[in-house]
Protein backbone atom coordinates (compact mmCIF):
# COMPACT_ATOMS: atom_id res chain seq x y z
CA UNK A 1 0.00 0.00 0.00
CA UNK A 2 1.24 3.41 -0.74
CA UNK A 3 0.14 7.05 0.29
CA UNK A 4 -3.20 7.86 0.17
CA UNK A 5 -2.86 11.14 0.43
CA UNK A 6 -0.03 12.69 -1.77
CA UNK A 7 2.98 14.01 0.10
CA UNK A 8 2.39 17.55 1.63
CA UNK A 9 5.50 20.32 0.89
CA UNK A 10 6.41 20.92 4.39
CA UNK A 11 9.04 24.16 4.68
CA UNK A 12 12.54 23.96 4.26
CA UNK A 13 13.38 24.49 7.80
CA UNK A 14 11.06 22.14 9.16
CA UNK A 15 12.57 19.12 6.58
CA UNK A 16 16.47 20.11 7.93
CA UNK A 17 14.99 19.72 11.79
CA UNK A 18 13.31 16.40 11.42
CA UNK A 19 16.44 14.86 9.54
CA UNK A 20 18.30 15.70 11.52
CA UNK A 21 16.12 14.41 14.82
CA UNK A 22 15.09 11.00 12.77
CA UNK A 23 16.85 11.09 9.58
CA UNK A 24 14.36 11.44 7.10
CA UNK A 25 10.95 13.04 7.33
CA UNK A 26 8.46 11.18 9.25
CA UNK A 27 5.46 9.96 6.19
CA UNK A 28 2.51 10.41 9.02
CA UNK A 29 3.71 14.68 8.93
CA UNK A 30 3.87 14.83 5.21
CA UNK A 31 0.63 12.96 4.68
CA UNK A 32 -1.31 14.99 7.75
CA UNK A 33 0.81 18.57 6.64
CA UNK A 34 -2.05 19.09 3.72
CA UNK A 35 -3.94 20.47 6.95
CA UNK A 36 -1.94 22.21 9.14
CA UNK A 37 -3.96 22.70 11.98
CA UNK A 38 -4.24 18.75 12.50
CA UNK A 39 -0.96 17.62 12.08
CA UNK A 40 0.25 20.36 14.67
CA UNK A 41 -2.22 19.62 17.03
CA UNK A 42 -1.15 15.59 16.67
CA UNK A 43 2.37 16.72 16.71
CA UNK A 44 1.21 19.07 20.51
CA UNK A 45 -0.57 16.00 21.23
CA UNK A 46 2.03 13.23 20.89
CA UNK A 47 4.52 15.64 22.67
CA UNK A 48 2.39 16.27 25.50
CA UNK A 49 2.07 12.25 26.02
CA UNK A 50 5.46 11.92 25.38
CA UNK A 51 6.17 14.21 28.09
CA UNK A 52 3.69 12.88 30.95
CA UNK A 53 5.66 11.12 33.57
CA UNK A 54 3.37 9.43 36.19
CA UNK A 55 3.94 6.09 34.54
CA UNK A 56 7.39 4.34 33.59
CA UNK A 57 8.55 5.24 30.21
CA UNK A 58 8.53 1.30 28.87
CA UNK A 59 4.95 0.73 30.21
CA UNK A 60 3.60 3.38 27.87
CA UNK A 61 6.25 2.39 24.74
CA UNK A 62 5.06 -1.34 25.14
CA UNK A 63 1.37 -0.41 25.14
CA UNK A 64 1.35 1.91 21.90
CA UNK A 65 3.70 -1.16 20.17
CA UNK A 66 0.93 -3.25 21.14
CA UNK A 67 -1.63 -1.23 19.57
CA UNK A 68 0.31 -0.60 17.27
CA UNK A 69 0.52 -4.05 16.08
CA UNK A 70 -3.12 -5.05 16.66
CA UNK A 71 -4.26 -2.06 14.20
CA UNK A 72 -1.88 -2.86 11.95
CA UNK A 73 0.42 0.09 12.32
CA UNK A 74 3.51 -0.88 11.31
CA UNK A 75 5.25 2.94 11.21
CA UNK A 76 4.25 3.28 14.88
CA UNK A 77 5.44 -0.04 15.56
CA UNK A 78 8.96 1.00 13.61
CA UNK A 79 9.72 4.53 15.29
CA UNK A 80 8.44 3.31 18.62
CA UNK A 81 11.25 0.49 18.38
CA UNK A 82 13.44 3.15 17.48
CA UNK A 83 12.87 5.32 20.24
CA UNK A 84 12.58 2.57 22.58
CA UNK A 85 16.38 2.11 21.53
CA UNK A 86 17.09 5.88 22.07
CA UNK A 87 15.26 5.89 25.39
CA UNK A 88 17.89 3.02 26.60
CA UNK A 89 14.81 0.65 27.00
CA UNK A 90 14.74 -3.00 26.93
CA UNK A 91 15.28 -3.86 23.40
CA UNK A 92 14.71 -7.56 23.77
CA UNK A 93 11.54 -6.97 25.58
CA UNK A 94 10.47 -3.99 22.94
CA UNK A 95 11.20 -6.33 20.00
CA UNK A 96 9.07 -8.54 21.67
CA UNK A 97 5.92 -7.19 22.25
CA UNK A 98 4.21 -7.65 18.78
CA UNK A 99 4.05 -11.28 20.18
CA UNK A 100 3.68 -10.21 23.54
CA UNK A 101 1.42 -13.31 24.44
CA UNK A 102 3.78 -16.30 23.52
CA UNK A 103 6.69 -14.47 24.88
CA UNK A 104 8.47 -15.00 28.32
CA UNK A 105 10.53 -12.51 28.79
CA UNK A 106 7.56 -9.65 30.46
CA UNK A 107 6.61 -9.66 34.02
CA UNK A 108 3.01 -9.53 34.52
CA UNK A 109 2.38 -5.92 35.24
CA UNK A 110 3.64 -5.56 31.72
CA UNK A 111 1.54 -8.16 30.27
CA UNK A 112 -1.07 -6.35 32.20
CA UNK A 113 -0.29 -3.40 30.37
CA UNK A 114 -0.21 -4.79 26.74
CA UNK A 115 -3.61 -6.94 27.66
CA UNK A 116 -5.11 -3.77 28.78
CA UNK A 117 -3.92 -1.23 25.57
CA UNK A 118 -5.37 -4.38 23.36
CA UNK A 119 -8.69 -4.59 25.51
CA UNK A 120 -9.06 -0.30 24.75
CA UNK A 121 -8.43 -1.06 21.36
CA UNK A 122 -10.82 -3.34 19.95
CA UNK A 123 -14.16 -2.07 19.22
CA UNK A 124 -16.02 -1.53 21.34
CA UNK A 125 -13.63 -1.67 24.22
CA UNK A 126 -13.18 -4.78 26.08
CA UNK A 127 -11.61 -3.84 29.25
CA UNK A 128 -12.80 -6.35 32.09
CA UNK A 129 -13.19 -4.39 35.99
CA UNK A 130 -10.65 -7.11 37.67
CA UNK A 131 -7.83 -6.27 34.91
CA UNK A 132 -8.50 -2.28 35.71
CA UNK A 133 -8.31 -3.44 39.34
CA UNK A 134 -4.78 -5.20 38.83
CA UNK A 135 -3.53 -2.09 37.08
CA UNK A 136 -4.79 0.93 39.63
CA UNK A 137 -3.54 -1.22 42.51
CA UNK A 138 0.29 -1.69 41.34
CA UNK A 139 0.73 1.62 39.07
CA UNK A 140 -1.75 3.65 41.54
CA UNK A 141 -4.30 6.44 39.61
CA UNK A 142 -2.44 8.73 38.28
CA UNK A 143 -0.47 5.89 36.68
CA UNK A 144 -3.27 4.34 35.42
CA UNK A 145 -4.84 7.54 34.27
CA UNK A 146 -1.75 8.51 31.72
CA UNK A 147 -1.34 4.73 29.96
CA UNK A 148 -5.19 4.92 29.57
CA UNK A 149 -4.52 8.43 27.71
CA UNK A 150 -1.39 7.24 25.67
CA UNK A 151 -3.31 4.36 25.09
CA UNK A 152 -5.91 6.66 23.39
CA UNK A 153 -3.48 8.77 21.98
CA UNK A 154 -1.78 5.85 20.45
CA UNK A 155 -5.28 4.30 18.83
CA UNK A 156 -5.46 7.94 17.35
CA UNK A 157 -1.92 7.82 15.74
CA UNK A 158 -2.19 4.17 14.69
CA UNK A 159 -5.48 4.61 12.93
CA UNK A 160 -4.59 7.64 11.41
CA UNK A 161 -1.77 6.13 10.06
CA UNK A 162 -3.07 3.09 8.62
CA UNK A 163 -6.51 4.90 7.11
CA UNK A 164 -3.79 7.51 5.10
CA UNK A 165 -1.55 4.42 3.98
CA UNK A 166 1.27 5.28 5.97
CA UNK A 167 4.01 2.25 6.24
CA UNK A 168 6.75 1.87 8.23
CA UNK A 169 9.83 3.72 6.86
CA UNK A 170 12.79 1.41 7.85
CA UNK A 171 13.66 3.36 11.64
CA UNK A 172 14.02 0.16 13.86
CA UNK A 173 16.61 -0.99 11.16
CA UNK A 174 19.23 0.80 13.17
CA UNK A 175 18.10 -1.41 16.51
CA UNK A 176 20.48 -4.06 16.74
CA UNK A 177 17.55 -7.22 17.74
CA UNK A 178 15.30 -7.33 14.64
CA UNK A 179 11.42 -6.51 15.81
CA UNK A 180 9.42 -9.95 16.00
CA UNK A 181 6.35 -10.19 13.71
CA UNK A 182 2.77 -10.33 15.35
CA UNK A 183 1.76 -13.93 14.93
CA UNK A 184 -1.28 -15.15 12.91
CA UNK A 185 -4.69 -14.23 15.01
CA UNK A 186 -6.37 -17.10 16.31
CA UNK A 187 -9.96 -17.71 16.64
CA UNK A 188 -9.61 -16.64 20.41
CA UNK A 189 -7.27 -13.51 20.08
CA UNK A 190 -9.08 -9.78 20.35
CA UNK A 191 -9.62 -8.31 17.10
CA UNK A 192 -9.75 -4.44 16.48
Amino acid sequence: MTLRVPKAEITPEMREGLMAQFGAVPEPLEATWHNPEVARAAQEMGGRVNAWNAADESLKSFAHMAVAAQVGCSWCLDINYFQAQNMNLDLTKASQVPRWRESDVFTPLERDVMEYAEAMTVTPPTVPDELSARLLDRLGPAALVEITAAIAFANFATRNNTALGVKSQGFSDACEIPLAARPVKSETAPTA
